[in-house]
């Protein structure tokens, strides 16, 4: 028996792993995907792009979807025959491996939306648990110990910090956004220099950013990127063991005992262990406890409260663009423009909340960034001509050749708060099964009309920044299609065990030794991303889970 089994690789389970196997605990990793190291990362545009490189085929793991109609009926997608597919690297380091490292902390408001704005007609918002002050020394570690680079910009909308700036200086940013900073003083906003958690520098023992510009979708080549197995997973001895889906947790009516997984040849093994932490992504996470059932826990494992899969969120809002164009720049402009590989790197926080319809609204972030590196999708745009004809030989080639050489895609990315309902949850299929025989998740998507009104209002503030730019064909779009990589709740914590399924440290209210630890447990998502939450919640969880195994052992 071993101390501590965790199912799941990602940011929600690296740090538990880090943390416990370096003071000495033993810890087993559960990781249904293979492991890979910076030697097998490259820029194979094909192969991520156009094949499931890092995720199952649909073919053997899938996902039904409901998608919730105006008329109150739903609309069921099978997985395989859509395409529509919601895995997010199954690997060691789980999806932290192909993340942009984006890194923004939430703001204090982030953890009481309910007190704050107040309650939103057919939207299950509540306080967190713990407050930002309980999270921020986390936050803080996050920066230190994976890694982020930045420079810290003082705004109206800032979060309070213990650390003045961030350990590492900016990454090298491209001399557009010098346009960009006077832009937007000009209508009075406030740019901000993008955090990520990429290292700038050699440092933690991993190499800095070479400026491939292929960081999205893609694993990092020099490590620089600060995904849970290079931060983390490859500093500690935890015992991984790879190709090892996790299909159910034995337990007895207090305690979870054994967990059993299928091997990739369908063999079945278990561990056993004093403490299971699951943090096998939300959507995973909530269907391994349904698909747990037993005679103590008949609706699912830890599941009295019959919380567990509801309250299912992403992020909301969408995204947009711009064309600089060579025709309305000056020389120098143009030689800056077309500079390769560094980043743009800015953002705009100044609508975090905002006034609407005579109400103080929760607003959000918009993230500006250059469009992809990947040739396949720059030259997908360019196929038609301007009446929507298909283009062939010299002629597509003439405008793809012109579009590359001479312009230049500004993109930006909205990000709001994507409300819990009752619409919006996991469940499982009895009669759908993968190909180890077992139910496959049930995702039932519902989006909140007033998240689409919130990133419509953000929207509009980066396209008038586009337009101060001078940039051509300004297009964007703001829907509740939800993005696979942003997705958290279905266990959300709080102090009450009859409404939630996890107390404020991610411990199973029904369970003694079951946490989880990835974004299950947010009861609402902020306006960010979440992947440096996660990671610093985990970090916090792992601290209560040191204290317990002590405890324990004298």
């Amino acid at each position: 028996m071993v101390d501590v089994c965790i199912i799941g690789s990602g940011a929600g389970g690296s740090p538990i792993a880090y943390e416990l196997a370096n003071a000495g605990f033993s810890v087993v990793v559960l990781e249904k995907g293979q492991n890979y190291t910076e030697r097998d990362f490259n820029k194979d545009e094909i192969a991520v792009t156009r094949r499931d490189m890092f995720t199952p085929p649909l073919s053997e793991q899938k996902h039904i979807i409901n998608e919730y109609n105006a008329d109150g009926s739903f609309t069921r997608y099978d997985g395989e025959a859509s395409g529509w597919n919601f895995w997010n690297g199954s690997m060691v380091g789980g999806s932290s491996n192909l993340m942009s490292g984006y890194f923004h902390r939430l703001k204090p408001n982030d953890f009481k939306l309910k007190s704050v704005y107040g309650e939103i007609k057919g939207a299950n918002i509540v306080d967190w648990a713990i407050s930002y002050e309980d999270l921020e020394p986390y936050y803080d570690k996050v920066e230190k110990v994976v890694g982020v680079s930045g420079k810290i910009v003082k705004h109206k909308h800032l979060e309070p910090r213990s650390s003045a700036d961030l350990p590492y200086s900016e990454l090298q940013t491209n001399g557009v956004t010098k346009w960009f900073d006077l832009t937007c003083k000009e209508l009075h906003y406030t740019p901000i220099p993008t955090p990520r958690a990429i290292l700038s520098q050699n440092a933690l023992g991993r190499n800095a950013c070479y400026y491939s510009n292929f960081c999205g979708s893609y694993g990092c080549a020099s490590g620089a990127k600060g995904s849970g197995r290079a931060a983390l997973l490859q500093k500690c001895k935890a015992k991984i063991i790879t190709d090892a889906f996790v299909y159910k947790l034995q337990s007895n009516d207090k305690k979870v005992t054994r967990a059993y997984y299928y091997t990739k040849r369908g063999i079945r093994h278990s561990v056993q262990a004093k403490i299971f932490v699951v943090a096998a992504q939300a959507i995973e996470t909530s269907r391994l406890l349904l698909n747990s059932k037993n005679e103590h826990f008949p609706n699912g494992l830890a599941n009295s409260s019959g919380e567990v899969g509801k309250n299912l969120i992403f992020s909301a809002g969408g995204s947009g663009s711009g064309r600089f164009v060579f025709e309305k720049l000056t020389p120098q402009q143009q030689k800056e423009l077309m500079e390769v590989g560094v980043f743009f790197n800015r953002s705009l926080q100044d609508w975090y909340d905002f006034e609407m319809n005579a109400k103080m609204q929760k607003g959000g972030t918009i993230d500006f960034l250059f469009e992809h590196q990947n040739i396949i999708s720059r030259v997908m745009r360019e196929v038609y001509d301007e009446n929507g004809n298909l283009l062939w030989g010299d002629a597509l080639a003439k405008k793809i050749k012109k579009r590359i050489t001479r312009s230049r895609v500004l993109t930006f990315e909205v990000f709001n708060d994507w409300l819990p309902t009752d619409k919006c949850f996991v469940s499982v299929d009895d009669t759908v099964r993968d190909k180890y025989g077992v139910p496959v998740g049930v995702i039932n998507l519902y989006g909140h009309p007033h998240d689409l009104e919130v990133g419509e209002y953000l929207a509009q503030k980066a396209v008038k920044v586009l337009q101060k730019l001078g940039c051509e064909e300004i297009d964007y779009s703001i829907s509740s299609a939800p993005p696979p990589n942003l997705v958290a709740g279905g266990c959300r914590f709080g102090k009450d065990a009859k409404t939630s399924v996890l107390d404020k440290n991610c411990k199973a209210h029904d369970l003694a030794n079951l946490y989880v630890s990835d974004a299950s447990f947010m009861p609402t998502g902020g306006s960010v991303p979440y992947t440096w939450t996660i990671y610093a919640n985990a970090f916090r969880v792992a601290d209560v889970i040191k204290e317990q195994l002590k405890k324990e052992k004298s």
